[in-house]
């Protein structure tokens, strides 16, 4: 390996590793230099019709296919024969995904009628039903990975829920439509609409069935040797997706200083994100499964794919985009939690080891 993969590989391992921190700098420029992150969100190609459907191609949704796109090639084809023994705590996990979220948010629009602004109260609400109704997340299986996971469980909810998204997305989003005052219920029936079986299946489903048809053809050795470029090439997409997306609603959250406004969102949004991880335990506890797929379980029940719904709410409610705040903040809060997860199980299984000593 000469001196310039030796860089390249460096720079890729340092910024996947510290991807959070990148993370929070993209929010942080986008609320103070939102300039550029709007210009690539109206970047467009035209327009084609299909199913009798005129659909833009804007620079985001590129974007957004290359990561799904990127998803499939990264699925290890090995691990995809042993799925057909775990249906039934598949099932469950993808029967729990949708959900728990769902009696979660629930509940928090009935503590949230005493909240002293209501249109505020149905932002979050809208927000928090674009995070529940997104697919599970791709990095679920790197933390899944990293933490000693079963990893055909944890690739298996993510193509599950993935495949299925352009189904069970807009279900989701019209029962909590029916959780939402009139004006907003019309906002996300709307939505369920715009993210109909069309659009996620042209920008979500398509690009990731390609990729794993690529990984199918494609020899091992020249994966392995392109896998880190397509990781570089997925962690600046992703910063590149959030700091354009960031850019809609930051800026004027951060202007009208309604620090209530963020400060409930967060805690909301957190307590969401933990219920999401939380319900993975519970799940694993009741069907009595090994530590290994216990792990998966509460990566894929608590991360979700909020890039795409960042971008479905940046197209499709320009009008609402505090609705983007709960997003942002989930998508933050997911990866410390995560992190959290990560350090527990490293702690114990350390403590394995020194006790088997």
């Amino acid at each position: 390996m000469n001196r310039r993969s030796v860089t390249f590989l460096s720079v890729t391992q340092f910024l996947h590793h510290h991807l959070l921190w990148f993370l929070i700098s993209a929010y942080t420029l986008s609320a103070i230099w939102p300039t550029a992150g709007l210009w690539i969100r109206n970047v467009t190609f035209g327009e084609f019709q299909i199913f009798n459907e005129n659909l833009r191609v804007s620079l985001l949704l590129i974007l957004l296919a290359t990561l799904m796109f990127n998803a499939g090639l990264g699925v290890k084809t090995s691990h995809l024969t042993s799925l057909a023994k775990k249906t039934r705590i598949l099932f469950a996990g993808l029967t729990a995904n949708l959900v728990i979220p769902m009696a979660y948010i629930f509940l928090v629009t009935l503590v949230m009628r005493l909240w002293y602004e209501p249109e505020e109260a149905q932002h979050i609400l809208v927000g928090l039903a674009l995070v529940a109704a997104m697919p599970i997340a791709g990095a679920s299986t790197a933390w899944a990975q990293n933490s000693n996971g079963n990893l055909a469980l944890s690739l298996g909810l993510v193509l599950a829920s993935t495949l299925l998204s352009p189904v069970l997305t807009p279900i989701a989003l019209n029962v909590f439509g029916e959780m939402a005052t009139e004006e907003y219920q019309r906002v996300i029936h709307n939505l369920a609409a715009y993210g109909s079986g069309t659009f996620l299946g042209l920008w979500i489903v398509f690009p990731s069935l390609l990729g794993l048809g690529v990984r199918l053809v494609t020899p091992e050795g020249q994966l392995t040797t392109f896998m880190p470029f397509i990781k570089l090439i997925n962690s600046v997409v992703l910063l590149l997706l959030n700091y354009s997306n960031g850019s809609v609603s930051l800026p004027q959250a951060v202007a009208d200083r309604d620090y209530d406004f963020l400060a409930v969102t967060l805690a909301i949004t957190i307590g969401l994100c933990v219920t999401a991880f939380s319900s993975g335990y519970g799940l694993s506890r009741l069907f009595k499964v090994d530590e290994a797929e216990r792990v998966s379980l509460m990566y894929g029940l608590g991360m979700n794919n909020n890039g795409t719904g960042l971008v479905l709410a940046s197209l499709a409610l320009a009008a609402y985009p505090r609705v983007m705040v709960p997003i942002i903040f989930y998508n933050l809060v997911q990866h410390l939690v995560a992190g959290g997860v990560h350090e527990v199980m490293g702690r114990k299984v350390e403590d394995r080891k020194a006790t088997s000593r």
